[in-house]
């Protein structure tokens, strides 16, 4: 068995809207392990954003209990969640977010520098990454010569600059056509392999299917596939989680 590399335990998340509560989280509970390639499938609205804002530290649940690599989230200050930030998860966004105005290499190069990585070793670094994902003959153009699934492929690399524990991407394929996002896919596939953790959501089922374990969000609540296609809310199935 690998060993666990998060668990969430009856997080709730409650948002203040005017007068109003909206409850966008119910209780949920997952594990993850080392090395797994999991989705988080859900349409618009679901809570799937929310929840991966919590797993990333971005964000906070009302109630619950996260535990990140045998850390409870909650008892960290803002410095030790930007080192997590930076260091141990590896962000991945729908729309790429690079710089214009920087060639893919510099792009890549920014997390470095956040990381306070000398100026030699972030080129070596940057150069190394980028070749891995295939775009060693791209490394000096601009985002606006690259088309959208090497802009994506750059904005991975980034990701990995860091060595991260954790890949979080965030519906990366949303704005990729169909055969650029299963080219990505398989990207993440090879990268899983080599024993990274990915941790994706996305609204769609065949995207999901790539990964090795499909978890769906709807209003709030967690599901997971069981036998006979039937399906139990997560905290009922995974009850002898995070003891």
């Amino acid at each position: 068995m690998n060993q666990e590399i998060l668990c969430m335990k009856n997080i709730i998340k409650v948002y203040q809207m005017g007068e109003e509560e909206q409850v966008v989280l119910k209780g949920i509970n997952l594990k993850i392990e080392q090395g797994e390639f999991i989705a988080i499938l859900g349409p618009s609205g679901s809570g799937k954003s929310t929840m991966m804002n919590i797993i990333g530290c971005l964000d906070t649940p009302t109630k619950g209990e996260y535990n990140l690599s045998n850390r409870i989230i909650a008892d960290l200050g803002e410095r030790e969640l930007a080192q997590i930030r930076s260091k141990e998860i590896g962000f991945i966004f729908q729309s790429f977010q690079l710089l214009p105005r920087l060639t893919a290499i510099q792009n890549v190069e920014l997390s470095l520098i956040y990381s306070k990585v000398n100026p030699v070793e972030r080129r070596k670094k940057a150069q190394k990454m980028l070749e891995r994902v295939g775009l060693a003959e791209k490394m000096h153009h601009y985002p606006n010569q690259l088309s959208g699934g090497q802009q994506q492929r750059v904005a991975i690399a980034r990701a990995l600059s860091t060595d991260p524990t954790i890949l979080l991407a965030d519906e990366p394929t949303g704005a990729l056509d169909q055969k650029t996002g299963q080219q990505v896919m398989e990207l993440f596939r090879e990268l899983n392999e080599e024993g990274r953790t990915i941790i994706m959501s996305t609204h769609d089922i065949n995207i999901a299917e790539k990964a090795s374990r499909i978890v769906k969000i709807l209003d709030g609540n967690l599901y997971e596939e069981v036998a006979g296609n039937d399906k139990r809310k997560y905290k009922d199935v995974m009850a002898e989680y995070c003891p």
